[in-house]
């Protein structure tokens, strides 16, 4: 196998789909097992081994659900060509992998091009991270799984859906109201999408907030959403000392700011899916 064949078996991964979703078990897998053989050169991960992790990384960057299934795209990875099992006829079943001690990994011709070329790791986890999740959260993922990059590019984004959005909240965080000029530039104000770019987000004002870079961030980690009255609801989950309360329960059942026109108003769909498919609910108690 070629490189280009490698990096375009990965542009096209098989995700599972239904509706819009989100299902980053098959990034976050990938992601995981170029970090260990970044680290050890392991080519063959244990599957008990794997479960545990990728159960982690599931909980933390994928959406809320009920129950995790990191079998599923421990087996299924093997119809995308790059990936193979010590038992290939084995099916997603969490029981049979455990108990049958089945390890995974890069198939042998996908594991000699990465061993040999650094860069064609770079390569892919920029592709895993820009097509599967948004900047904001790309260094946690690194840091959670465990790869060093010296280098990440950064796509493109239609720079006029950042002119708008930020025309449409004067050029200040909806939230905090944070608002700094070094010069002529603004600095520290960002925005923000509400159902992903990655997601089939669209550029226009109905799909986006201004947000400074702390809240874009804690935005998209789902420590708050919005409600179908732009009400800001914080997640259960998050606690904190320093700053907790000055950057989140400060503004917790409080509106956000409304944007200069109402048609450029959040649309219900798309904080919905946020809320169903970013946000670690429930929200903290709050009186309506």
């Amino acid at each position: 196998m070629k490189e280009n064949e490698v990096i375009e078996k990965i542009t096209n991964l098989s995700i599972w789909k239904r509706g819009d979703q989100r299902a980053p078990h098959k990034p976050l897998l990938l992601l995981y097992a170029l970090a260990k053989l970044q680290s050890t050169q392991e080519r063959l991960l244990l599957y008990s081994e794997v479960r545990e992790k990728l159960t982690e990384l599931l909980i933390e960057f994928g959406p809320k659900r009920k129950s995790y299934h990191p079998e599923q795209p421990f087996v299924r990875l093997q119809k995308d060509g790059i990936w193979e099992l010590s038992n290939p006829d084995i099916g997603p079943n969490n029981r049979k992998l455990l108990i049958g001690n089945v390890w995974g990994g890069f198939n042998k011709s996908v594991y000699t091009l990465l061993v040999n070329n650094p860069n064609l790791i770079r390569k892919i986890t920029d592709i895993l991270l820009h097509n599967h999740f948004p900047d904001t959260v790309h260094d946690d993922i690194l840091m959670h799984v465990g790869l060093d990059m010296d280098f990440k590019g950064k796509r493109s984004r239609d720079p006029d859906f950042r002119n708008k959005i930020l025309r449409a909240y004067e050029y200040s965080c909806a939230i905090c109201g944070f608002n700094v000029r070094l010069g002529s530039n603004l600095v520290g104000i960002e925005a923000a999408h509400i159902k992903w770019h990655q997601a089939g987000g669209p550029d226009k004002e109905e799909n986006g907030i201004a947000l400074c870079s702390m809240h874009h961030k804690l935005f998209d980690r789902g420590v708050f959403t919005l409600t179908d009255s732009n009400i800001l609801l914080v997640s259960e989950e998050a606690h904190g000392t320093s700053g907790f309360n000055e950057w989140l329960m400060k503004y917790h059942g409080e509106s956000i700011r409304k944007p200069i026109h109402p048609d450029y108003q959040p649309e219900q769909q798309f904080i919905n899916w946020h809320v169903r498919e970013v946000f670690k609910g429930p929200s903290r108690y709050h009186v309506g």
